[in-house]
């Protein structure tokens, strides 16, 4: 149960917690050439994942695929799947390496930061949890669904995390309807309109709620010919699926007024979404928008539960508690680290000072060298 959970400190969970780390084993940076996906799932499973390559390719091919994570971790080189809801290319053919998001969230882990334990054979040791140098539970999101509970914690835009994170940590008394000034909901890497605010308010005070998701989608008139264009599609549908469940709709009849559908889309310089639906010339566009709202997955509903592990307990939060968990946890980081540093400081002067002493007595120094019957007793 709390392997489907993401912690609430780096958002990640265990798979994808292990996979970057493998990755930084590695040497894979943003800056270091792309490796085969096959040698980073072998290294996942060899060193801390032990469950298969059926696990850990799906979970690596996601955090590289730009319509599912509002910031990629993974930079993808290679056929990594589509929003049309085509499937990767095998691990033998992909490579990746780790995106600058991802190295934030991997910055001072050598540091003595976090807490590390001994892998399944007891060979290596990994990390309980990342530094994250940002929220990337609340930026990225997580889903996941375990025995009586589920979590689903939408993505939101990157600076309006911040932005509210600052303010809590300027003024901690803040309440949530304030920091929604700030934070004001979801933002989808797939776009789409949320209808309403009643939801999002809902979720962000209880940590429960529903929003509804519809397409992006007008009216477009060209001499006698009426179009509804879609562009923007709710979060986690594809442009196949919606294309042929409309178009199952068409044959059975339940909308009338659609004469074609077609995709436009383009990933070479266009959208990436361009659903293109000629109508009748006797039906009226509003009518038919509505009926496609109404039937197809161009509307839906979409959960907030905001269910993560505190402490290694799976516990609902606030908008405000996922806040204070995050920064809790930097403060914990910048802390661990000082104390490192200081130290290693302090092991540094201690040699120095060592150094000043015998360069002070550099005469002795040689004369003890000297008269030393071999290295070992010079040392001594």
């Amino acid at each position: 149960m709390l392997f489907r959970s993401p912690d609430a400190r780096d958002g990640l969970k265990p798979s994808q917690r292990r996979i970057l780390v493998a990755m930084n084993d590695l040497g894979l940076g943003p800056t270091s050439a792309t490796s085969k996906c096959a040698g980073i799932v072998g290294e996942t499973m060899k060193r801390y994942h032990p469950h298969g390559e059926q696990v850990i390719y799906p979970t690596l091919v996601r955090m590289a695929q730009d319509w599912n994570m509002r910031h990629r971790l993974v930079h993808s080189q290679g056929n990594f799947g589509s929003i049309a809801g085509l499937p990767p290319a095998a691990m033998r053919y992909t490579e990746a390496r780790l995106t600058p998001v991802a190295s934030e969230m991997l910055e001072d882990l050598e540091s003595e930061t976090v807490d590390f334990i001994d892998n399944y054979d007891g060979k290596y040791r990994e990390p309980l949890v990342l530094p994250s140098r940002f929220p990337n539970l609340l930026v990225n999101g997580s889903d996941g669904i375990a025995v009586g509970m589920a979590t689903e914690i939408p993505p939101h835009n990157l600076k309006e995390v911040c932005d509210a994170a600052i303010r809590v940590i300027d003024e901690p008394s803040v309440g949530v309807i304030d920091l929604m000034e700030l934070l004001p909901g979801p933002d989808y890497p797939t776009g789409g309109i949320i209808c309403g605010r009643g939801g999002i308010r809902e979720g962000y005070l209880t940590g429960r709620g529903r929003v509804t998701l519809r397409a992006r989608a007008h009216v477009h008139t060209e001499g006698r010919l009426n179009q509804i264009i879609i562009t923007e599609v709710p979060f986690q549908q594809t442009r196949n699926r919606l294309a042929e469940q409309i178009g199952d709709l068409v044959k059975s009849e339940r909308i009338k007024g659609i004469s074609a559908i077609r995709d436009e889309s383009s990933q070479r310089g266009g959208e990436p979404v361009r659903l293109v639906i000629d109508l009748k010339r006797d039906a009226d566009p509003d009518t038919v928008l509505n009926q496609l709202y109404k039937f197809s997955p161009l509307e839906r509903t979409a959960s907030i539960i905001l269910l993560a592990l505190v402490d290694g307990r799976p516990r609902l939060l606030t908008i405000k508690e996922l806040i204070e968990c995050f920064l809790k946890h930097r403060v914990e980081v910048i802390r661990r680290r000082t104390q490192y540093m200081l130290r290693k400081a302090k092991e540094r002067c201690h040699v120095l000072e060592g150094q000043l002493i015998a360069i002070s007595s550099l005469d002795e120094v040689i004369r003890i060298c000297r008269s030393s019957p071999n290295r070992q007793e010079a040392k001594r």
